[in-house]
């Protein structure tokens, strides 16, 4: 059985994380340094809650079994980034209740290897795009837009791929504005992303 390291279980999470009563598993670690990150133990050596082998998890999830089936809900894996997980996570898939739905809250900021082994298993990506100017999206994360772009066109490459895909465009102080929201929308309108949740971040 395959192990990885955890910040955080949340239950009972009710149309936040995917469709119906999701349970939601934060990985540790991730690609980015994001200004405003809201789980910042995800990168701190002693951030780490615990660690979980996929049997431990299954054992641990399947308590809400009822909740999930009945609601059309299931698991949502996050973090930190979950794609770095994704051997974890195949393994995973393979052994759950195959009526659960499976999500992914990723920013794509990887190696299109953890997407193509998840690809089979995703039943929704959440994906925080953050923004699609490449500048402001390195100032924000550190990381390079162009990898995310390219991720998600490799994504819609896959038919039927769009109704699955959730695109999270957050206005964010001091780095982007409304202007810089509409004009992301309408690039990723023309790859053919049709499902967007827009937003204000909250400093803390």
């Amino acid at each position: 059985m395959l192990e990885a390291p955890l910040i955080g279980i949340g239950r009972h999470r009710l149309a936040v994380d995917g469709q119906g009563v999701t349970t939601l598993v934060a990985f540790h670690g991730c690609t980015l340094h994001c200004k405003y990150c809201i789980n910042r133990q995800c990168l701190r050596p002693d951030g780490v809650a615990r660690t979980v082998t996929t049997d431990s998890l299954l054992e641990e999830l399947t308590i809400d079994n009822l909740y999930f089936l009945a609601t059309g809900g299931g698991v949502t894996f996050g973090g930190g980034e979950p794609c770095i997980r994704s051997a974890f996570i195949e393994e995973f898939a393979q052994m759950m209740d195959q009526r659960w739905n499976l999500n992914i809250e990723t920013s794509l900021h990887v190696d299109q290897k953890h997407l193509d082994r998840l690809i089979p298993f995703v039943s929704q990506w959440i994906i925080d795009v953050k923004d699609t100017n490449p500048s402001i999206y390195h100032n924000y994360t550190g990381g390079q837009q162009e990898l995310v772009d390219n991720n998600l066109r490799h994504l819609l490459s896959h038919k039927g791929m769009a109704e699955r895909i959730l695109v999270r465009l957050p206005l964010i102080p001091e780095f982007n504005d409304n202007d810089c929201i509409q004009r992301s929308r309408s690039y990723l309108e023309h790859l053919g992303i049709k499902h967007f949740d827009i937003f204000t971040y909250r400093r803390e």
